[in-house]
């Protein structure tokens, strides 16, 4: 069993933050490319190493509700409703920005998006470097986000200047995007914090925010091909007939929460079996599915050219 990082290794992956390098680590969702969000050379590195599209915004981690201050402007009365319920966790709130934040790290919007992550490491991270995060998922860009330490590995190789290996994440997709910044909230992206569950706190919200390719996007993720693996990836009907040549058909869980947890890794493997394609049959159709819905037809998009 893989140990995990000690003391030295947290103190030394603070360091590498303070001084403008690249630290990859395990949050509950997927696995992070970290960057200081408050050193513009070091946002610039995270974008080189995933072939980012200056257009993405990041999402900017902290481990304390005092680091806020660095990084929001204002901090509405809904923002405070829904931490109270859903954080340290999977909900990243997109709200006004701070102006000592570098363009570079929100696509050069006023905006920013932050969320405050569970997972120990991470969380110990941010305390031990002392400045807030900007940290997409540890993968290149529109490929497989990571669930494990070797799957970034694989993808970033050396341009990372240190990996911390915190084991498989739990959650398993990215987190839940929510703009608090009109007059209704919007989901910008879904995740395992559900529309129904922000709504039980706040009231209602809306969603359908779409993105153009050359504009700034108002939260990451919405590029219409994404999460998508090597392998032409399909997303099959029920008694669908399966594609030419030799593929790999899923089997999924039959939970939402499971088969969030293990959607990426099974990609991940398939990917480098050698299979002509890969599939899985469609899940239900009921909200607590919305967040892998979204998921799974943006890597399918990959390959409908």
């Amino acid at each position: 069993m893989k140990t995990p990082p000690n003391d030295d290794d947290l103190d030394r992956a603070a360091t590498i933050l303070r001084g403008g390098g690249l630290v990859a680590f395990p949050t509950e969702t997927v696995y992070g490319l970290g960057a200081n969000a408050l050193n513009r050379d070091a946002v610039l590195r995270v974008y080189a190493a995933k072939g980012r599209p200056s257009t993405s915004p990041l999402i900017v981690h902290v481990s304390s509700f005092a680091m806020l201050d660095a990084v929001v402007e204002t901090w509405p009365a809904a923002a405070q409703q829904l931490v109270e319920r859903f954080w340290p966790g999977p909900l990243t709130l997109v709200v006004k920005k701070h102006a000592g934040v570098p363009d570079e790290v929100t696509a050069g919007l006023n905006t920013i998006g932050v969320r405050m992550p569970a997972h120990p490491i991470a969380k110990e991270l941010i305390r031990r470097a002392s400045v807030p995060v900007a940290a997409p998922s540890a993968n290149r860009f529109t490929q497989i986000s990571p669930t494990t330490a070797e799957h970034v590995r694989t993808s970033l190789g050396d341009s990372v200047d240190m990996i911390l290996d915190g084991g498989p994440t739990t959650v398993g997709i990215e987190s839940t995007v929510l703009s608090l910044t009109g007059h209704v909230p919007v989901l910008l992206r879904p995740g395992m914090v559900s529309q129904a569950a922000i709504e039980a706190i706040i009231g209602p919200i809306t969603t359908g925010v779409s993105a153009q390719a050359h504009h700034p996007h108002a939260s990451p993720g919405l590029h219409a091909k994404h999460y998508a693996p090597q392998t032409p990836f399909y997303l099959l009907t029920p008694g669908e007939r399966l594609p030419p040549g030799r593929g790999k058909l899923l089997p999924m869980p039959a939970r939402p929460e499971a088969y969030a947890a293990s959607l990426y890794a099974e990609l991940h493997k398939a990917d480098l079996e050698g299979w002509d394609w890969i599939a899985v049959e469609e899940p239900p159709r009921s909200p607590d599915w919305d967040a892998i819905w979204d998921r799974l037809k943006r890597a399918a998009a990959a390959h409908l050219d």
